[in-house]
């Protein structure tokens, strides 16, 4: 190799470790100076954007965070946490963040993953018998609810739970064959689940039918449910004591809760839905069968795909944990490696793909979006957004309590504010 490509590839490679090094020590930071490499001007369009919403009660409350090479750059709450008493929403309010403990979770998985405690190739019925010797959904008689099957020509897995391409559908909001089925034999979507035993309830997910055959599609399901099972198997504990343990205090997330404490439950946000004319009305006991009250509410089912309540703050720290590769503050949560297989595109997902518990942008997505490629995201139900571009060393969450919502433009009009913003 000539000397000249060689000193090129070398100083390439010093680089490139000093950026890992250099990101691996960022902790997130208030106040300081201004950041460089943002227009505060331009930013502060977050204010009327947001503003707008409320005072055209589009929506009641919002909470917005932008992280910015470690720095919050904007953190504010607009609007109301509970519109009747006109209540403030303060930036700290906490909100149900429904889906967005998916990724927690799978980070709990892959710590034990790290631990050398499971196999992502490892079949589901390692640890839950009843998953063995699966079958695959043929016909749905829908007037009784029986149905038909074929066998599966594969074991799920592991990493199918992890990238939702195992065949196991959603309750309450999957499919209508599959919402039958997993109704007729009580089987939660995990929202505002209270009473139920999860292990007993993913033995008999176990045994029903699985939409289509493994890794053959990405579908939207209780995967992150069956995972947390796993966990307290594995672990001998149960997931809110296992999450407490290995992330949230380590982190000090100590706003992110299953069962929220009642000397934090005066911050917990009000929720909201629409009615037939899009008015904005609280979301009742009834609505769906999800009582709001439910962080508040003692209860041992912990669901892995819906069950924690959270800060924007909060889970800025854990995503600022995954773009520093594991660690953060002085803790290492998730092995280097670990974290790049999580961010690695592993599963198709319409334009972009899906790795180990996030969505992922790929350069196709990035094409029709402000986001660039490698970027990680998903969101919660009742209305929260978050993502992670690593390329900017940006942190962003925009946290809404109401679905429906048929102003759903909100948040990709914050995500093009912010992006904007940019020097």
């Amino acid at each position: 190799m000539p000397i000249i490509f060689k000193t090129k590839k070398i100083i390439t490679v010093v680089l490139l470790l000093c950026v890992i090094a250099c990101n691996a020590q960022t902790t997130i930071k208030t106040g300081g100076s201004q950041n460089a490499s943002v227009d505060y001007k331009k930013i502060a369009n977050i204010d009327t954007l947001v503003n707008g919403y409320v005072n055209r009660d589009w929506v009641k409350g919002v909470v917005t965070i932008v992280v910015k090479d470690g720095q919050v750059i904007q953190y504010k709450g607009y609007g109301y946490a509970d519109a009747a008493t006109k209540k403030p929403m303060d930036n700290n309010s906490i909100f149900r963040i429904a889906s967005q403990t998916k990724a927690i979770v799978s980070t709990g998985i892959l710590i034990l993953y790290d631990q050398g405690k499971l196999s992502l190739s490892d079949p589901v019925s390692k640890y839950i018998p009843e998953f063995a010797h699966e079958t695959v959904l043929d016909s749905l008689n829908t007037s009784d609810t029986t149905y038909t099957t074929v066998p599966a020509k594969r074991d799920i897995t592991i990493k199918d739970l992890l990238t939702h391409s195992s065949g196991i559908d959603y309750a309450g909001i999957g499919s209508e064959k599959m919402k039958a089925i997993y109704a007729k034999y009580n089987i939660p979507s995990g929202l505002g689940a209270i009473d139920q035993n999860l292990q007993e309830a993913m033995k008999t997910l176990g045994k029903l039918p699985l939409a289509f055959q493994p890794g053959t599609q990405w579908r939207y399901g209780l995967n992150v449910d069956i995972l947390g099972d796993i966990i307290e198997i594995i672990s001998g504990m149960n997931l809110e004591d296992f999450l407490r343990k290995n992330i949230f205090d380590p982190l000090q997330m100590n706003d992110t809760w299953f069962n929220l404490p009642a000397d934090k439950a005066n911050r917990l946000t009000t929720v909201y839905t629409e009615d037939s004319v899009h008015n904005i009305i609280p979301w009742s006991k009834d609505h769906f069968g999800i009582d709001p009250d439910y962080p508040k509410m003692s209860k041992h089912y912990f669901s892995g795909g819906a069950g924690l309540s959270s800060t924007a703050y909060d889970y800025a720290v854990f995503l600022q944990m995954i773009m520093n590769g594991g660690s953060y503050g002085g803790k290492t949560i998730l092995s280097k490696r670990t974290v790049e297989m999580m961010l690695h595109p592993q599963f198709p997902l319409g334009d972009d793909n899906f790795g180990l518990g996030f969505q992922i942008t790929s350069d196709k997505g990035s094409a029709t979006s402000s986001r660039n490629e490698g970027s990680f995201a998903w969101g919660g139900y009742f209305g929260t957004t978050y993502w992670g571009d690593p390329k900017e060393h940006l942190i962003c969450l925009i946290m809404t309590q109401q679905t429906s919502n048929s102003h759903y433009q909100l948040s990709q009009q914050f995500e093009q504010l912010v992006y904007a913003s940019l020097k």
